[in-house]
């Protein structure tokens, strides 16, 4: 996102329900990352002028702790009403996004077999039902993109997710010079 001048701001969220975080982050592979701001300092900054886009990664417990943040889902929820991209890749689809509804009605797709512990992640079947009423699991695709939710499988599909993410924020031009000076598949 960087690399196609969008503005980005990286914002750690509290772990395990608590309601303090620290800028350090610490991936699902132990890997470390220092975010811009902590989820308190962000949304007293935005306010109600809502960015463009909002990105939930996937990855446990990262997706687990992003679903528990009331202040975080509640944000997506507003982004979503306001007609903002919502993204989510791999768990994130299913653990953050479908127990706020925001995937009923539309196409979706998740890191395989997440979609299996569906009515755990909305906290009850019937709350599942509601919660994804006529939506579609589409497998076997990088990503899915349906009115303004983007969903991607997982790590092996971030490359074309992350080129339509680009796109869907700037342009086809911007897409594809990116894709060429990073040498991805086809270019």
């Amino acid at each position: 996102m960087r690399r196609a001048e969008v503005d980005v701001t990286t914002v750690a969220i509290p772990e395990k329900g608590s309601i303090e975080s620290t800028a350090l982050v610490m991936g699902s592979h132990c890997i470390s990352i220092v975010a811009d701001m902590q989820l308190n300092v962000y949304l007293h900054s935005i306010g109600e002028d809502y960015p463009d886009a909002i990105f939930c990664p996937g990855g446990m417990p990262g997706a687990i702790n992003i679903a528990n943040c009331e202040p975080a889902v509640e944000l997506i929820k507003r982004m979503h009403k306001a007609g903002k991209i919502v993204a989510a890749i791999c768990a994130a689809p299913v653990v953050v996004l479908a127990k706020t509804g925001i995937l009923g009605g539309k196409s979706y797709t998740c890191y395989p077999g997440m979609e299996d512990d569906l009515a755990n992640y909305c906290g009850s079947a019937p709350k599942m039902d509601a919660a994804m009423k006529d939506s579609k699991l589409i497998r076997g695709v990088p990503f899915v993109f349906d009115q303004n939710v983007l969903t991607g499988r997982g790590p092996g599909t971030a490359e074309e997710y992350a080129m339509e993410f680009v796109r869907l924020l700037t342009d086809e031009t911007t897409r594809n010079r990116l894709a060429k000076g990073a040498c991805q598949r086809g270019y």
